[in-house]
């Protein structure tokens, strides 16, 4: 049994497989652009071994949590997709030089289909079902670069790009762990920097320092479930993000934990206990996933999940906002904002139209 082999390339004569010991697992699934699909104890398990064994790896892991990728870096098989993060970067083009000119057309969906959305959410916040829950429609887009173009010219903390499925750009970190220090960034409050005292005007607005309070609170309880000593080191800071419709200001904030000395051991369970994350979603998080469901009535998929990578000692994630998917052949643009009681439709409506960009200048 010690010469079976861990992983069998996708195309070979062989099933698609993951093996390892302590205790001996086998995991068969269905795969996708070479790429294997594992369901969310899969993954755990398996995020735990390579953990435990201080492999590194790059993972994906979708929305529902039903479609996780996880690719080796110190033996890649397989199609690996290009990904580019704060501290870690693969398979880097240096971006062409070619005409600024680009075109980027986006179609929202009419304003009356969101505020028919917008009203079933805040009448389900009225009833206590949920006091603060994040709303998303797709965009469809049209452009003149493909999703790779895109990937070489974006500006962005955190970049993946699946090839022919999806391109993400996301300035939201979601979780690091530098030297048994977990820390995670909610990011809640996004304003045009054009706008007049904008960061006076975004820091002060109720709603927004309510909608920012909910998220840091959900997180803060989120990091105790995994870890001591957690504090938020800093409150409501802002990052600068630049577009090709110009600039934009975002609010975040920092919370950290100390984990044990053998949490590299438990990477799956720690990760996983705090997904779907809580920036994306809402609280309190369970009813607030469910009205998500029935509301939005499409799957997010890799939308609004979150991808990373272990180098075998520390972890750097992100959570996929800012993010263009492939669907039935056209390029479609995923966006939204959480809404509370305080929400006006037209401001969320204008929020999240103002989301869909290409941070290309």
């Amino acid at each position: 049994m010690d010469d079976f082999p861990q992983f069998f390339p996708v195309g070979g004569k062989y099933s698609p497989v993951f093996y390892f010991q302590a205790p001996i697992v086998y995991f068969y699934s269905q795969f996708q652009h070479c790429n294997i699909l594992l369901t969310k104890n899969e993954a755990i398990a398996l995020f735990n071994s390579w953990g435990r064994q201080r492999i590194p790896f790059l993972f994906v892991i979708d929305y529902e949590m039903i479609a996780v990728r996880m690719y080796r870096l110190d033996h890649p098989a397989g199609n690996i997709p290009r990904f580019e993060f704060q501290h870690n970067k693969s398979g880097r083009v240096k971006k062409h030089l070619i005409n600024n000119d680009f075109t980027f057309k986006k179609f929202p969906v009419p304003f009356h289909l969101y505020e028919s959305a917008f009203v079933r959410v805040q009448q389900q916040i009225r009833a206590g079902n949920s006091y603060l829950t994040n709303l998303t429609f797709p965009t469809p887009v049209e452009t003149n670069l493909s999703f790779t173009d895109i990937y070489n010219r974006s500006e962005a903390p955190y970049k993946l790009l699946v090839d022919g499925e999806f391109v993400c750009f996301s300035p939201e970190s979601f979780v690091t762990i530098t030297n048994g220090v977990i820390a995670t960034f909610p990011m809640k409050g996004t304003i045009k920097a054009s706008e007049m005292n904008a960061a006076e005007t975004i820091l002060s607005d109720p709603k927004e320092k309510a909608e920012h309070n909910t998220i840091v609170d959900l997180l803060r309880n989120d990091l105790s479930r995994v870890s001591r000593e957690v504090t938020v080191k800093r409150f409501r800071y802002i990052d600068k993000i630049c577009t090709h419709e110009g600039e934009m200001l975002q609010v975040s904030s920092e919370i950290c934990g100390l984990l044990p000395p053998d949490y590299h051991t438990r990477l799956g369970d720690i990760l996983f206990s705090m997904l779907p994350a809580g920036s994306i979603t809402g609280a309190p998080k369970p009813l607030t996933l469910q009205l998500i469901r029935d509301v939005e009535g499409i799957n997010r998929n890799y939308y609004t999940g979150i991808c990373g990578v272990f180098d075998g000692n520390n972890l750097d994630s992100a959570v996929m906002i800012r993010y263009i998917e492939m669907h039935e052949g056209k390029m479609r643009f995923r966006s939204g904002g959480g809404i509370t009681f305080m929400s006006h439709a037209e401001n969320e409506y204008r929020e999240l139209i103002d989301k869909v960009y290409v941070p290309i200048v």
